[in-house]
């Protein structure tokens, strides 16, 4: 199992800074302090770097490739003064940067998004690859299309996803972005074939405790939210599939949910709660949706931000500190039923993951009563009783022969 290193929020010497937590052992000690900048506070017991977005970043990347598993959930809960603007660029709206191309490239965009689609990708993901690459030939857009070549992306990530900060998420987008992009092009020294993504950051996912969630739902009083806040939680659903779902998808007779190409194109069934199903006659009832379970205003889908919204409010009412967003009630429920006894692989049929090492991560913040463990002194007293018929004299100051 993986050790877990937890970065916390520290006031020290009238500065920011962030202390590292660790399970002490030696080993984990000698690479903490070989880290760039770690120090050691007598005053607060603790290792610690000073907090920038910069440290934070090579600090995550430092404890991956050490093996060890990330808890920062208490950094969420800082609010950073603004950066300067010169720390960081604010990027200007698609339609801005679209304008702004030649009539040849913004041919070249659009094609490229239509090779997507043919590739049958998720919306989503054309969305995400089209804005990388509307980036890149903003960016090149004085560069002709015959001069490009690796060292073309090479300069985009420099000068565009590292100045900007973007996460190791987005940068594994774009590295698949011009992946498919140079094969798109079919051009001499472009090719991105060989380009290497970022390896994934493990960060330990943000769990609602149980009560949290029964006092999340109990101070949503529109009807339609707290629908929303107990379908999410109750089927473990991600949000794209809840605004998917529609009202033939919800079996309430033999209490399932059937999920219709979510994630990787997988079709699954989870189990509708019983608490769940007056709550969820009475909204139908109510605003009685013609199509999706969940409808905007005017009908059609709902609006993940508007979830996003209310969920914050919510929050604030049930006097959680947390930073929740939608996904935390889907971690919550893998937690909950992991702690439940549920075993890994229901739980990973449930969620719709591929790979079990994906349901793994609730392992590591699955938290079991460790007062309801029993003895195994207690079990063998019983044991031998049981095998005596009941004699309550088994006591363990006399040898006792079978």
């Amino acid at each position: 199992m993986k050790i877990t290193v937890t970065l916390k929020p520290l006031l020290h010497k009238n500065h920011s800074q962030i202390a590292i937590d660790f399970p002490f052992s030696d080993s984990t000690k000698d690479y903490i302090k070989k880290f760039n900048g770690v120090t050691w506070s007598a005053t607060n017991k603790t290792y610690y770097v000073s907090h920038s977005d910069q440290t934070l970043h090579f600090l995550f990347s430092y404890l991956q490739k050490g093996g060890y598993y990330i808890n920062y959930s208490a950094l969420k809960l800082i609010k950073k003064a603004p950066e300067s603007p010169t720390s960081k660029i604010k990027p200007p709206d698609k339609l801005s940067l679209f304008k702004e191309l030649t009539l040849d490239q913004k041919k070249l965009l659009k094609e490229y998004v239509t090779y997507l689609r043919g590739k049958r990708l998720s919306e989503s993901t054309v969305s995400s690859y089209g804005y990388f690459i509307l980036r890149f030939l903003h960016h090149h857009k004085n560069l002709d299309k015959t001069n490009w070549n690796t060292r073309s992306l090479e300069s985009f990530m420099e000068e565009i996803i590292t100045k900007e900060f973007y996460s190791i998420s987005s940068h594994r987008q774009c590295i698949s972005s011009f992946k498919h992009f140079t094969a798109f092009c079919e051009l001499d020294n472009f090719d991105a074939t060989n380009f290497a993504r970022p390896k994934k950051s493990n960060f330990l996912p943000t769990i609602l405790s149980k009560e949290a969630i029964i006092d999340l739902l109990q101070v949503t009083k529109n009807l339609k939210h707290r629908a929303i806040l107990g379908l999410l939680y109750s089927g473990g659903l991600r949000i794209g599939e809840l605004l998917n779902l529609k009202l033939n998808n919800l079996d309430i007779d033999r209490s399932q949910i059937h999920i219709q190409q979510g994630k990787g194109r997988k079709d699954r069934v989870v189990v509708m709660s019983e608490v769940i199903k007056p709550l969820l006659l009475n909204y139908i009832q109510t605003y009685r949706p013609a199509v999706y379970v969940i409808e905007g205003r005017d009908g059609g889908l709902y609006s993940a931000s508007s979830i996003r919204n209310f969920l914050k409010q919510s929050c604030k009412l049930a006097g959680i500190h947390k930073v929740v967003t939608p996904h935390t009630l889907r971690h919550s429920y893998a937690t909950h039923m992991l702690e439940n006894g549920i075993d890994l692989r229901y739980i990973q049929e449930l969620l719709g993951h591929v790979k079990p090492e994906t349901t793994m991560i609730y392992t590591h913040v699955a938290q079991k009563n460790i007062m309801q463990i029993r003895n195994p002194l207690d079990v063998i007293v019983e044991e031998l009783r049981l095998k005596d018929k009941g004699n309550n004299k088994v006591l363990i100051s006399r040898n006792y022969n079978p």
